[in-house]
């Protein structure tokens, strides 16, 4: 910051204020004045160099009177020099930065950085030197490059984690009376592997129950680490012990716990206690700090197995055992056995379950396990037969257990062997001796260890005089040969032939086959042509469609015989008077009106106003009665009874009268219970009432009351007169 004051003066200036000064250029006017009469300049406030340096101004003596220059323009440069008027400051209020723990002296940590406004080509104004004023002895700083770093050896990270430094910047070269100014830095050390993990206590204890099953958690150990982060991560595993091959360690990657698991199944009455070694280990080692030990630690690890109360063991997972299916009823297949294996070894006892014996086949002796038989076998039905068997402690019944048993059904040649299909073949008639007209095969349900041996030949009763022979192939088939020439379908036209088989096995098994021979007439070829199978087929010799044609014709016979009958029943139904102005008992025309309270004829009135009054004899008028009967009288209803008593007494009655006819008809039930509160809302009663009633309202209900309103308002009229 500076102070200006120049003096301008113009020869032609004679002191008698003929001339005027006038100033131009940077901060003319502004910033810099003139004295029109004097030619002095002044500065209006005082001058920065870091704002600007430089200022170019132009001034010129003009006459006061016309305007005119009267010497050339002048122009000066003024330059600002500068004076140590700027501290340093430092580009970042407060710096972050991180260093590793136990890292060698002269570690770089952070550079720190201050500028100074000055001019740095004008003496030593500009010239910055660093130090530190908080920080030491862990931390160091470069006095010319502001460099930061670490000043002590060994500085760790559990001991303490976070330091604050403090660094002053002085320009003048750091001399007395320079300008200075400071900055934070927040040193951070970050972690590095240097602390093995360490089990708190050498020995750990648990207990767990001997029915654990592989992978139960049994418990936790921990191993602490001072470190952090990757650093801290811990490994377990079992090392030495009794128990390697039954305990197992995982690690916990959110708690950094080693987890024990059973890893087999335990036995309380083999082993109580087993002892392990479990060690704790970091994964990610710094070979640059194995001096400081080995990374890992190890404890002793206690596992007490607790007794429980166990079901029965099998003395095998599962049993096969072997049956011949010829064997009787209560026959002995073999045995399983069980055992509580407690140390209290509870009585055992031993049961088939039905749902794996439906048919109860099989049985079991609760005491021994013995299996046997209590029905019989048939392997050709069922080869093996899959069973369950229970062993239960009789002290304590929830404790049970199961076992597979598959028992195999051992074949005896019990089956004889059979034609493997129907066989009916053909001879024909011009057939030379010896030809071979069928080839036979036979099958057996057994299964002989060494494979069926069948071999076959003409009954006994059959062999001698018979018109074909057997030859036996000796590979399970056999051949019927022609014994003659020539046959004749009108002396013979089927043979039976009987043909024995039998089987190799013990003990012989045969049976008796028939194989139908039918004597054809042939062709050339030998192809059938005809014979009496046809025949069979077609006794009559009527073609297919003469066959057809029967059909039809006994179809439509037997529609119209069933129209018939229809339409004399229906006939038979017809009512014989069928004018329009007949009263019916029963069904009454659609377009018939009723004839109204007078209409007595119609309907028994009186019997649905007194239930218990007896019904006259009286005949259908609407269809032809089939048979006459006296009409069987029934009791009246009792008083008070409701209507569905009333109507199912009714329907009872037509059901038994003999004298109902079996026509479609309409049965009336109508009845009208008494003692009603609100009274009859029938018009059945109006005749025996004896107050008069207005039917006026009938008019207005439109045209299709037009004669009900007629009637009884005429009934009223006559009343009136």
């Amino acid at each position: 910051m500076t102070s200006l004051s120049l003096l301008l003066h113009s020869d032609q200036d004679r002191g008698d204020g003929s001339l005027k000064y006038i100033l131009s250029g940077d901060g003319a006017g502004d910033l810099f004045i003139i004295n029109e009469n004097t030619g002095d300049i002044q500065a209006t406030k005082r001058l920065d160099r870091e704002e600007k340096p430089v200022y170019i101004l132009r001034a010129q003596a003009i006459n006061r009177k016309t305007g005119r220059p009267v010497e050339p323009e002048s122009e000066f440069i003024i330059k600002i020099h500068d004076i140590n008027d700027n501290e340093p400051i430092f580009t970042k209020e407060v710096y972050t930065a991180t260093v590793p723990e136990m890292s060698d002296v002269g570690t770089f940590v952070v550079q720190v950085t201050a500028t100074d406004a000055d001019d740095p080509t004008y003496g030593n104004s500009a010239k910055v030197v660093y130090s530190i004023l908080q920080g030491q002895p862990y931390f160091s700083v470069e006095s010319e490059t502001g460099i930061i770093k670490t000043a002590l050896l060994n500085m760790d990270r559990e001991n303490r984690e976070q330091y604050q430094v403090v660094i002053q910047a002085k320009d003048m070269g750091g001399q007395m009376g320079g300008l200075s100014g400071t900055t934070t830095v927040n040193i951070t050390l970050t972690d590095v592997n240097d602390n093995p993990p360490r089990f708190p206590q050498s020995t750990y204890q648990f207990k767990t129950p001997e029915s654990s099953p592989p992978g139960t958690p049994i418990g936790r150990i921990k191993a602490s680490d001072a470190d952090v982060g990757e650093n801290a991560e811990i490994e377990y595993s079992i090392t030495e012990g009794e128990g390697l091959d039954m305990f197992d360690v995982i690690t916990d990657q959110e708690t950094q716990e080693g987890i024990i698991t059973v890893k087999k199944l335990l036995d309380f009455e083999k082993k109580k206690v087993y002892t392990l070694k479990v060690e704790a280990s970091n994964p990610h080692v710094e070979p640059r700090f194995l001096y400081l030990g080995p990374f890992k630690d190890s404890a002793t690890v206690r596992i007490m197995v607790e007794d429980v109360d166990e079901p029965p063991v099998f003395s095998k997972l599962a049993y096969i055992l072997q049956i011949r299916e010829d064997a009787q009823i209560n026959t002995t297949i073999g045995s399983v056995t069980a055992q509580d294996p407690d140390a209290a070894r509870n009585p055992v006892k031993y049961s088939v379950d039905r749902h794996t014996d439906m048919d109860r086949i099989f049985n079991i002796d609760s005491g021994n396990g013995s299996i046997f038989t209590s029905k019989l076998l048939d392997r050709e039905t069922l080869l093996w037969h899959n069973i369950t068997v229970i062993a239960t402690e009789i002290n304590n019944p929830k404790q049970s257990s199961r076992v597979p048993l598959y028992i195999k059904v051992l074949d005896v040649n019990d089956n004889p062997p059979e034609f493997a299909e129907f066989y009916e073949t053909f001879v024909c008639e011009k057939a030379k001796a010896d030809q071979l007209i069928q080839t036979l095969r036979a099958i057996d349900k057994d299964d002989p260890y060494s494979g069926h041996q069948f071999s076959f030949s003409l009954a006994p009763e059959a062999a001698s005089g018979s018109n074909f022979t057997i030859q036996d192939n000796k590979d399970n088939t056999a051949g019927i040969f022609t014994r003659k020439n020539g046959y004749n379908r009108h002396e013979m036209s089927t043979y039976l032939l009987p043909v024995v088989i039998s089987d190799n096995d013990y003990p012989v098994q045969s049976s008796t086959g028939t194989v139908t021979v039918r004597v054809c007439a042939c062709d050339h070829q030998g192809n059938m042509q005809s014979c009496h199978a046809e025949a069979l087929v077609h006794p009559t010799g009527l073609s297919t469609g003469a066959l057809i044609a029967i059909l039809l014709c006994i179809v439509t016979l037997l529609v119209t015989v069933v129209l018939f009958a229809a339409l004399r029943r229906q006939r038979k139904k017809e009512p014989l008077i069928i004018s329009k102005e007949d009263i019916r008992d029963n069904i009454v025309s659609y377009n018939d009106e009723g004839g109204g309270e007078e209409d007595t004829q119609a309907f028994d009135i009186g019997t649905l106003r007194n239930p218990e009054a007896i019904e006259d004899s009286k005949l259908r008028r609407d269809i032809v009665p089939e048979a006459l009967f006296l009409p069987r009288r029934t009791p009246a209803a009792r008083d008070n009874t409701d209507v569905r008593d009333f109507i199912n007494q009714r329907l009872k009655e037509n059901d038994t009268d003999p004298t109902a006819p079996p026509y479609d008809s309409l049965a009336t039930y109508a009845y009208e219970g008494a003692g009603s509160v609100a009274d009859s809302l029938s018009s059945l009663e109006s005749v025996t009432t004896d107050g008069d009633q207005d039917y006026d309202y009938l008019s207005d209900w439109g045209p299709r009351f037009k004669k009900l309103a007629d009637m009884y308002g005429g009934v009223d009229s006559d009343k009136d007169s």
